[in-house]
C-alpha cells in the first residue's frame, strides 16, 4: 500500500511565507498536503506528477466574486467556477444579498440562505463560500444565525439606497425590495456594525471573533448623483472616462472616511475596504489606518484595476467603482509595492453581452456594471507583477494566504502540511494575447481582450484531485461549501 496518493516532482514551489521559490517535492494523502520536502521517494506514491519545471502556487482564494448577479445562481456556479479553475482559483467567496438580481427575492436569510446553498450544491468545480449583505432591518438580528451557518463576513454597499447600480438614480426601495418604513442609509450601516460587534462579543464566538469582519463597497451616493448629472449634461466625456468622472475618486475617499469613523464609533475592529481604485481612495484608507490604529483594516484591489484603465478600455470594462486613468493604475502599483494592499481579487461578475450593453451600445450609462476576470487573476498578477519587482512569494500571499486567513478558511491558501491540497501549476515561459473565446466563462467578451500575458495556469488541483488541465475542465463538479473555521 502506498504511503501517498500523489507526489509532485520537478516543480518550483511558491510558498507565501518564504523569501524565494524553492525546489521541493510535494506529497498528498487523502486530499491534504502530507509532506513538502527536497526529495520524496516516487515509489511511496500511487501516482507521480511531473511538474515539468513549472511553478507550483497555492490554490488562489478569490475573496470577491458575484455568482448569480446577472445569471441564475446555479448556472453561474457551474460556468464561472470553470473560469475560476482556469485561472488557478480553488476557492471563491461570492457576495450575495436580497433584492433585485441574485435570488430576486426578499425576506429573512433563515429562509433564503438555505435556498442559496441548495442552488449551488453539486454544481461548482471549486470550493466556495458566501459573504452576506444585511439589507433589511431583520437581517441584523439574523447575524448570529448566519455565523452559525459558516458565513465569514458581511457587506455594506454604501451607495445603495440613493444611487442606481449602473449610474443613474432609480427607485432604490424597489431595487432593494425593502419596506416603505425602512431605509438603506448611514444609520442602517451603523446598526449593522453594532449587530456584528454584538455577535463578536458573544462568548459563543470567542474563538473565532477575529475572523468575523465587515466588508464595505465605499462610494458616496450624493457625490455620484451630482457628478453623474454634471457629466451627462456637459456631454464632453464618453465611455469609461465619462463613467469614471461620474463616480469621482473623492467619492471613494469620503465613503472610506465615513465607514472608518462608524467602525470607530461602533467599536467594530475588523473592516475590509473593498476594490480601492484610485490614489485618493488608497490615500484615504491609509490615513484612516493611521487615525484609527486599533482597527484591523484590510485593503483590497482587483486585478482589473491593476491592469486596465478607463482611457484605453471599451465599455465592456464598466464596473463599480470605475476603472480609472492610467495615473491611478500606477498609484495602485506604487502602494502595492509599498505593502499597503492586503489581497488582490477579481470582483468576478459574469455579465453576458445581451445583458451588458444597452441601446445605443456605446452609451456607458445604459450598460450594466461588472465583468468576469477570475481566469486572469493569477496570470495577470504574475505577468504585470514581475515586471515591477513583485516576488512570486508575495503574489501567493496576496492571492491566497491573506484572504484565506481573514475569512477563516483555515485549511486554504497555503502550501503546508495538513492544509487542503489545493494548488495550480503555472508556466511563466509563455507569451500570449487574451481572447474572450479562450475563456471558460459564459461571458462572450472581456475588457482584457488583446492584453499580452506572460503566465498561464496549466493545471489546477482541488483537494488533491485535478479539476483543470491544458484548457479543459476534468471530471464532475466536486466543489464544496466551505464554512468559516469554528463551525
Amino acid at each position: 500500500m502506498s504511503t501517498y496518493d500523489l507526489v509532485i516532482k520537478n516543480v518550483k514551489v511558491v510558498r507565501p511565507d518564504q523569501e524565494s521559490v524553492e525546489s521541493l517535492d510535494i506529497a498528498i494523502k487523502d486530499g491534504k498536503f502530507a509532506a513538502i520536502e527536497p526529495a520524496i521517494d516516487a515509489a511511496s506514491a500511487a501516482e507521480v506528477l511531473d511538474g515539468q519545471g513549472k511553478h507550483l502556487f497555492p490554490g488562489v482564494v478569490d475573496a470577491h466574486q458575484h455568482w448569480g448577479i446577472y445569471n441564475e445562481l446555479g448556472v453561474d456556479t457551474d460556468s464561472e467556477s470553470r473560469a475560476s479553475a482556469q485561472g488557478g482559483v480553488t476557492s471563491g467567496l461570492t457576495y450575495i444579498r436580497t433584492g433585485a438580481y441574485y435570488m430576486n427575492k426578499s425576506g429573512p436569510y433563515k429562509e433564503i440562505f438555505p435556498q442559496i446553498l441548495e442552488t449551488a450544491a453539486g454544481r461548482a468545480f471549486i470550493d466556495y463560500s458566501f459573504h452576506v449583505a444585511p439589507i433589511l432591518k431583520e437581517h441584523i438580528d439574523e447575524i448570529p444565525d448566519l455565523l452559525d451557518m459558516g458565513v465569514p463576513s458581511f457587506k455594506i454597499f454604501m451607495f445603495y439606497g440613493i444611487h442606481g447600480l449602473h449610474g443613474r438614480s432609480a427607485d432604490q426601495s424597489k431595487f432593494l425590495m425593502i419596506p416603505e418604513d425602512e431605509s438603506y442609509d448611514y444609520a442602517h450601516f451603523e446598526f449593522i456594525m453594532r449587530g456584528i460587534e454584538k455577535a463578536r462579543r458573544d462568548p459563543k464566538y470567542a474563538a473565532v471573533k477575529d475572523q468575523i469582519s465587515l466588508s464595505l463597497h465605499c462610494e458616496t451616493a450624493e457625490i455620484m448623483r451630482a457628478y453623474t448629472k454634471l457629466v451627462e449634461e456637459e456631454g464632453k466625456l464618453k465611455g469609461l472616462e465619462a463613467y469614471s468622472a461620474s463616480r469621482p475618486p473623492h467619492s471613494e475617499g469620503l465613503a472610506i472616511t465615513i465607514a472608518s469613523y462608524l467602525a470607530y464609533e461602533t467599536e467594530l475592529p475588523n473592516i475590509n475596504l473593498l476594490h480601492l481604485t484610485s490614489r485618493k481612495a488608497i490615500e484615504a484608507a491609509m490615513m484612516m489606518q493611521e487615525t484609527f490604529p486599533h482597527i484591523n483594516f484590510r485593503r483590497e484591489v482587483t486585478v482589473g484595476h491593476l491592469l486596465a484603465d478607463c482611457e484605453t478600455t471599451g465599455i465592456g470594462g464598466k464596473v463599480n467603482p470605475p476603472l480609472r486613468p492610467r495615473e491611478d493604475v500606477e498609484a495602485m502599483w506604487d502602494h502595492m509595492l509599498a505593502g499597503h494592499f492586503s489581497w488582490v481579487s477579481s470582483d468576478h461578475a459574469c455579465c453576458r453581452d445581451e445583458t451588458k450593453f444597452g441601446d445605443p451600445r456605446d452609451d456607458v450609462f445604459l450598460a450594466k456594471s461588472g465583468f468576469g476576470g477570475a481566469e486572469y487573476l493569477l496570470p495577470g498578477m504574475i505577468s504585470e507583477g514581475r515586471k515591477r519587482g513583485l516576488s512570486y512569494n508575495k503574489i501567493a500571499q496576496l492571492v491566497a494566504k491573506n484572504p484565506a486567513e481573514r475569512f477563516g478558511l483555515e485549511s486554504k491558501g497555503d502550501l503546508a502540511v495538513g492544509f487542503d491540497a489545493d494548488f495550480c501549476l503555472v508556466d511563466d515561459t509563455v507569451s500570449y494575447a487574451v481572447h474572450a473565446d479562450d475563456s471558460l466563462s459564459s461571458q462572450e467578451y472581456t475588457p482584457f481582450e488583446g492584453y499580452e500575458l506572460t503566465a498561464r495556469v496549466t493545471d489546477t488541483y482541488l483537494r488533491g484531485g485535478a479539476v483543470f488541465r491544458d484548457g479543459n475542465i476534468l471530471g464532475k463538479p466536486r466543489g464544496q461549501f466551505v464554512k468559516r473555521s469554528g463551525n
